[in-house]
């Protein structure tokens, strides 16, 4: 590696430009790549609900309603020219209303009370319309003018477009106070005025090329979007900041800086590496989730860290070396204070400490595993934002209900009717519309104009359109797509025989495909992180004293949901696991590492001290960026998973520097003959080592 390095020192100039002018292209490449903002998307190609929305592409000219518009105090004429107005708008497909279901014309008295209060009630008409997706933003905005602010618009088309428009500004603000943060705490945590810049300009040509290379997956999701930028930040911070202040120890030995600086390269490559790979590891334990989010998330934040780690050993070592000179005039003395006091504080409770963490161990998993969840997008905005509020408008008048689709092999009416009659029969079942129950199982197909005919049959399936008053979710809804499925299943059996497709669903399907996913990814990152820790730290049992304590403090972080009552978006449950084991473990490393290094010539209660007193700044430094990142993300996101992200992972990030630097060293000291390698499974060199010497 030194001749590597040697080189890389050698063409420090040309290097540093050619990354500058990769970071500002990347720049303008960003700007190219999608955002995808519906999470049913990343379902996996082979589950029920995808199959179902492509088959109804390919045979139908118009998808499945994706929006629901409310207007109120109107009367039935009122409400068909509304209708009509609304047909006309670019970007909305059909609007489906009370007159596609029954004859309008008939007095209201005389027709299903059930059936016309799903579409009109209390003088309000509610509306089914498919929107365009590839429209979306435009299309939602020309409805909201045509009906108006007393109005309400719902649905996923509309959570996509409100999505993306409200967190492309929230990002923009969550990265400028994240890096105004950063540099304040850059600023306590070094000695020099200018260090801190140089350490932002080489994040953020790690963060702006991993941005724009982003461009190889097409699109990204919006929990990407949203939590990449800021994520990598958090994590990578400490990389930088390492190799500058190993080659200001190098300095002191080596006169020629470039000397300096090849063995300042040298000596810091493992550390940094290994303090990089765990990150990585946590990040790309994801991407086995059959759920497409946790691929997406992991991919690119595990691409984050490895474009850091190289913008570490690469591009940093010029750009020290070019302002070197500068960060010695803007010398200042250390604004952190001295931890020697609160490191003899917490050696004197250290057993305390210790019995607490280990009482806390059972009742942590136990909340953890008890969570309620969210499945889908069905919460994804609070009712303070507008499309909570309409949506609680909604609800109020017409109560909770969705739309689904059931396409099935077109060509016997009679059997089509037999199964439209068992559906009807199901309580949550409101009204349906469909060629026998449109038209009638009798009427010739030459009787109907083509168009109409082509929403209800395609040639390959008829399509039957169910209104249920079931949410988007909920163990309701879920009995409830078991049913319909289990009709379609006695009626055609058989792959390609019925399809069923609509939000409920794909929730269904999301449930069962990542709760699925749970139990891999955490044994995989698990499994993943301790072989890493095992070579790093050259030790059998020292690693599951790291990833156990780091463990207890996620599961600690997610047992906070359990005791407040509040519901957990189960993705954000998914990827903080993993986030937080890869981000946080190197505080671990760190402290076992000084522990060790400190016992060599202290006995276990002064090691202990003096491993807080070591240890409490860097750890300080890092956490309390990650702390204060996911923090914001949490305040300032107005979409509730990403929110609930943000707490997590400002919150998993402090409960992580609490159990490494109040619990850990004491937990080190209770196991000192393992972790020092004294006895037990210890080190194995020194095992080795005493095998040979015994002659085995």
């Amino acid at each position: 590696m030194k001749k590597f390095y040697e080189l890389i020192v050698e063409y420090r100039k040309p290097i540093v430009i050619g990354f500058i002018i990769t970071a500002v292209v990347c720049f303008f490449l960003k700007g190219l790549v999608g955002v995808n903002y519906d999470i049913t998307d990343y379902l996996p190609d082979d589950s029920p609900s995808t199959q179902a929305l492509d088959v109804m592409k390919k045979e139908f000219p118009d998808g499945i309603p994706n929006a629901r518009v409310m207007v109120k105090d109107v009367s039935i004429p009122e409400a068909l020219e509304m209708k009509d107005k609304l047909s006309k708008i670019d970007g909305v497909e059909s609007v489906t209303w009370m007159d596609d279901s029954v004859d309008i014309t008939t007095p209201l008295e005389m027709l299903d009370t059930e059936v016309i209060e799903t579409y009109y009630k209390n003088n309000t008409a509610l509306y089914s319309l498919t929107i365009d997706e590839e429209k979306d933003a435009e299309t939602v905005a020309k409805v909201r003018e045509v009906i108006g602010e007393d109005n309400a618009l719902t649905g996923s088309v509309v959570n996509t477009a409100d999505g993306r428009t409200n967190t492309v500004a929230e990002v923009d603000l969550i990265t400028i106070v994240a890096v105004l943060f950063v540099l304040a705490v850059l600023t306590l945590s070094t000695d020099s005025w200018v260090e801190p810049i140089v350490v932002l300009a080489g994040l953020g040509v790690a963060i702006l090329i991993n941005g724009g290379t982003n461009l190889m997956f097409g699109t990204v999701s919006f929990v990407t979007n949203a939590a990449g930028s800021v994520l990598q930040l958090a994590v990578s911070l400490d990389y930088s900041v390492f190799l500058i202040h190993r080659f200001e120890e190098m300095k002191k030995k080596e006169s020629d800086p470039k000397k300096a600086m090849t063995v300042a390269l040298s000596k810091s490559t493992m550390s940094i590496l290994s303090s990089g790979l765990t990150t990585v590891i946590g990040f790309l334990a994801v991407i086995l989730m059959r759920f497409k989010i946790g691929p997406d998330v992991g991919l690119s934040l595990a691409k984050g860290v490895v474009i850091s780690l190289i913008t570490t050993f690469v591009f940093m070592p010029g750009l020290i070396l070019l302002t070197y000179k500068i960060m010695e005039k803007t010398k200042h003395r250390s604004l952190l204070p001295s931890f020697k006091l609160f490191g003899k504080g917490i050696g004197k409770i250290t057993m305390p400490l210790v019995i607490c963490f280990v009482l806390m161990i059972v009742p942590g998993f136990l909340a953890y595993n008890s969570n309620s969840y969210y499945y889908g997008a069905s919460k994804l905005f609070n009712e303070n934002s507008r499309i909570g509020r309409d949506n609680a408008l909604v609800e109020e008048t017409f109560g909770e209900n969705d739309t689904y689709a059931l396409m099935v092999k077109s060509g016997d009416r009679v059997k089509e009717k037999e199964l439209s009659d068992e559906l009807h029969k199901l309580p949550e079942v409101t009204s349906i519309i469909s060629y026998v129950d449109t038209v009638g199982s009798t009427i010739p197909n030459s009787y109907l104009d083509s168009k109409t005919y082509s929403k209800l049959d395609s040639g390959n399936y008829t399509r039957m359109v169910i209104s249920v008053s079931t949410p988007y979710e909920g163990e309701n809804t879920f009995r409830l797509v078991e049913t319909i499925r289990g009709l379609g299943e006695k009626y055609y059996p058989g792959e390609g025989g019925y399809y069923l497709a609509g939000n409920g669903v794909s929730t269904y399907d999301l449930k069962d495909t990542i709760t699925a996913d749970m139990m891999k990814v955490n044994v995989v990152a698990i499994a993943a992180v301790f072989i890493v820790l095992l070579f790093s730290l050259k030790s059998m049992l020292v690693p599951l004293i790291l990833i156990l304590a780091i463990e207890t403090a996620i599961a600690l972080n997610l047992s906070f949901p359990y005791f407040q009552d509040e519901v957990v978006f189960y993705v954000a449950y998914l990827i903080i696991s993993s986030i937080q084991l890869g981000a946080t473990v190197d505080y671990a490393i760190l402290t076992t590492d000084r522990y060790r290094e400190n016992r060599q010539t202290l006995d276990k209660k002064q090691a202990v001290s003096q491993t807080i007193t070591d240890v409490t700044p860097s750890i300080l430094v890092s956490g309390g960026v990650l702390t204060m990142v996911g923090f914001l993300m949490g305040w300032v996101s107005s979409n509730q998973l990403l929110a609930q992200l943000g707490i997590f992972i400002g919150r998993g990030a402090l409960l992580s520097l609490l159990v490494v630097m109040l619990v850990l060293p004491g937990l080190l000291s209770v196991l000192d003959g393992i972790v020092t390698g004294r006895r037990g499974f210890g080190r194995i060199k020194s095992i080795h080592k005493e095998r040979v010497g015994n002659g085995k």
